[in-house]
């Protein structure tokens, strides 16, 4: 028989430390774009380093380094990345886009919420 057995904090540590991780990972890229591509100060590359270390830092807090984690994370990222664009990159969000983003976000959780429990 499956077991399936979680806690709420549980679950909502580790959506949060999947949406930590992809934030961290989108602005170690967003800084460099800054720079490279809209002339901002060079400045911006200590905050980017700090977000990368940040991001690879808080992939070890991860459950485990696997295949399904990081299967899991890619889904939360292009979610997170999706809510980027609109808020901060203040760009519209098409049907589509919507869309998208609830499928992965529903695959994602299919994966981390399967009958195992957590991701492991």
């Amino acid at each position: 028989m499956l077991e399936f057995t979680f806690s709420i904090t549980r679950v909502l540590s580790v959506f949060g430390l999947f949406i930590l991780t992809a934030i961290a990972e989108i602005l170690g890229c967003y800084f460099p774009y800054l720079i490279l591509n809209q002339g901002k100060s060079h400045w911006l590359w200590i905050p980017t380093a700090l977000s990368l270390t940040v991001f690879v830092w808080l992939l070890t807090l991860h459950p485990a380094a696997s295949g399904r984690i990081y299967a899991a994370y890619g889904g939360i990222y292009i979610f997170t990345a999706l809510l980027w664009l609109r808020y901060v990159d203040q760009v519209i969000l098409t049907r589509w886009d919507i869309l998208g983003g609830l499928i992965v976000l529903v695959g994602a959780s299919l994966i981390i919420l399967q009958p195992q429990g957590l991701v492991r």
